[in-house]
Order: structure tokens, then C-alpha cells, then sequence
């Protein structure tokens, strides 16, 4: 049971990264590290070997160094960089490269959306909305969040987590 849960910690931190993000423009801190530290139990119940662990780490490390380049260079905010880097770091080497090719392209179609509603008013009906009227707003940011965790959802159902859950 406790199995269970540890493999869906996965995507249940992909969708609160999500939603966090929509609604309030960031990425708790809170969210990303105990999504990295539950990554341990996770490798332990995974039976993962320690040398897999070790580049799991060492991938993670190297994704924190390039989001921070991207957010030092404006392009993603910090809450976004440092996500990356706990994704990366439950992905490994492994499932990498898909991951960074989705939320590529995830991210580009959510920012020329974004952008694309931003150019027309706000209906007044939606005007309530804090969360709306935040997303609306040419001076914010993008939610990248919102890409990264459906490239994580994406490629998940090919990770080892959940080929260690569907195994049972």
C-alpha cells in the first residue's frame, strides 16, 4: 500500500504543480522539496539500484544548474527551474530528453495561447476571477508549471515508477 502511494507521488505532484501554478503563478516551495525528498522511499520500494539513484541525482543536479541558467536569463521563474530540477531528478538520464521535448513544445503552445488571449479584452463575466485576471495580464509570466507537469504526465506512463506500480 505504501508502495502505492509513493508511485503516485509522481503524478499527484504534477498536477498540484499544475493547478498551483494556473491559479496563483507559482510553485510552492514546499511542493518541490518534498517532492524530491520522497524520492528516496520511492527508489527504495522501486528497488532501485544504488548506482541508478546516484544518476538520478546527478541528473537532477544538472537540470537545477540549466533551469537556473533559464531563469537568470528570464525565460522560466524560479519555481519553474527548481520543479524541473525534482522532475528530472525522479525521471534520471532516462526519460530526460522526451521530457525536456515535451515541455518544450507544451510550453511554446501554452505561451502563443496565452499570448493569443491576452491580445483580446477579458470578458466581464470572467473579471472575477483573481486567477484570470493574473493570467490576463501582459505583465506576468507564463505558467511553464502547467507544461511541465503535462510533459511529466505524459511520459510517465514509460518510467520506471509506473512499471514498478503496474508490476505491484
Amino acid at each position: 500500500m505504501l508502495a502505492t502511494i509513493l508511485f503516485l507521488v509522481f503524478p499527484a505532484a504534477m498536477v498540484l504543480a499544475a493547478c498551483l501554478d494556473a491559479f496563483t503563478m507559482t510553485i510552492p516551495n514546499r511542493l518541490t522539496i518534498a517532492f524530491a525528498l520522497l524520492f528516496a522511499p520511492a527508489a527504495a520500494f522501486a528497488g532501485l539500484p544504488l548506482a541508478d539513484i546516484g544518476l538520478h541525482l546527478a541528473a537532477g543536479a544538472a537540470m537545477l544548474a540549466v533551469a537556473f541558467g533559464l531563469f537568470a536569463m528570464g525565460w522560466i521563474g524560479g519555481g519553474d527551474a527548481k520543479f524541473f530540477a525534482a522532475t528530472a531528478l525522479w525521471l534520471g538520464w532516462g526519460g530526460l530528453l522526451a521530457y525536456a521535448l515535451y515541455f518544450s513544445l507544451i510550453g511554446g503552445a501554452l505561451t502563443l495561447a496565452i499570448l493569443a488571449a491576452r491580445a483580446v479584452p477579458l470578458p466581464a463575466l470572467l473579471g472575477r476571477a483573481q486567477w484570470l485576471l493574473r493570467l490576463h495580464d501582459a505583465r506576468s509570466g507564463i505558467p511553464y508549471g502547467i507544461a511541465l507537469a503535462v510533459a511529466g504526465l505524459i511520459i510517465y506512463p514509460a518510467t520506471p515508477w509506473m512499471q514498478a506500480l503496474v508490476a505491484g
